[in-house]
């Protein structure tokens, strides 16, 4: 990548705004509400969901129109003529926020000002896919949001600007997503503020630092009782909407969301077998510890909360899940 322009962004930059999911939104909708130049809207294409398979709209182009904003859905977004399209609109920045594909230097050399990433961590902690998740996984106390300038790397480029957001002892990966998407739209504005004034100065990452968080699928979600009620809890809160940490019972596999450490030291127990219930939930012994679920949900039903769910799935004191 060519280096960061010494001098500032221009005040009313032409921008193509890149991103996919709602969490997107929120800095899209910012970026119209306070007067940006949008010349284009960059999103996935239309993808088949549910059991209809109907092509439905990414939520940022269901935003987009909207607004009548452009919108184009390349599959390689870095391809030689997807970049002759972005070549012929003149856009002096590319502003990405959860847009789902690497891009390559072809593509971010054509802006004067290269790319803006807004991502969802303390970089270079949590680069990839899932940094939300994995933060709640690995049971961390903070993370954030880091402004970045691109290259090609992995999100490997220097970083302008950064937030730092505690993560709650109880929170979930849908809750947490939700509080930083609606935090980024505010970020991405005083990151571009900054820019436009010249008063960020871009670090470079250090490598030796970095940690990664790959995709979330489906592999990790089979809950291992013999481990700590902390790390249970974490990783059922971090599965929380999807894909949903999973245990089986009776030869049915349910899954488990909602969850909190109610005892962490105690060792006198036998991992999966339920301790007892109650109106906040469901008490699991596990390896060391025991494990409040407040919801669960079993196959083809919908989510309930865990006094509705024994009413039609009843599991006694003493059953053993993970059998």
């Amino acid at each position: 990548m060519n280096n960061c322009p010494k001098d500032g962004l221009p005040a009313n930059p032409k921008i193509i705004f890149m991103g996919t999911p709602d969490y997107a939104v929120p800095s899209l909708e910012k970026l119209i509400e306070h007067g940006h130049v949008l010349l284009a809207v960059v999103t996935q294409p239309d993808r088949p969901k549910g059991r209809s398979k109907k092509r439905v709209f990414p939520p940022v182009k269901q935003a987009a129109k909207r607004f009548n904003l452009e919108v184009f859905q390349p599959e390689k977004a870095s391809d030689r003529e997807f970049c002759e399209v972005i070549r012929e609109l003149g856009p002096d920045l590319l502003v990405v926020v959860a847009f789902g594909q690497v891009l390559r230097r072809e593509l971010l050399e054509i802006p004067r000002w290269g790319g803006l990433n807004i991502h969802a961590s303390l970089l270079p902690k949590y680069r990839g896919a899932a940094p939300i998740q994995w933060a709640i996984i690995n049971d961390e106390a903070k993370t954030g949001l880091s402004a970045m300038r691109m290259d090609h790397g992995l999100d490997t480029g220097p970083v302008l600007l950064q937030e730092e957001v505690r993560i709650g002892p109880e929170e979930t990966a849908g809750e947490l997503h939700d509080r930083l998407a609606s935090l980024s739209g505010d970020f991405l504005l005083r990151t571009m503020e900054g820019l436009t004034t010249n008063r960020l100065t871009p670090i470079p990452q250090n490598n030796a630092q970095a940690t990664y968080a790959p995709k979330i699928d489906r592999s990790i979600s089979l809950i291992k009782w013999d481990r700590s009620a902390q790390t249970l809890s974490a990783l059922i809160r971090a599965l929380d909407p999807w894909p949903g940490a999973t245990t089986v019972v009776g030869g049915k596999e349910i899954k488990l969301f909602s969850s909190k450490v109610a005892d962490r030291k105690r060792l006198d127990l036998t991992p999966g077998r339920i301790a007892g219930h109650s109106e906040d939930g469901l008490l699991v012994e596990t390896g060391e510890g025991t494990v409040l679920i407040r919801e669960l949900q079993a196959p083809g039903k919908r989510r309930l909360n865990a006094s509705d769910f024994l009413r039609g799935f009843p599991l006694s004191d003493g059953t053993f899940l993970g059998r």
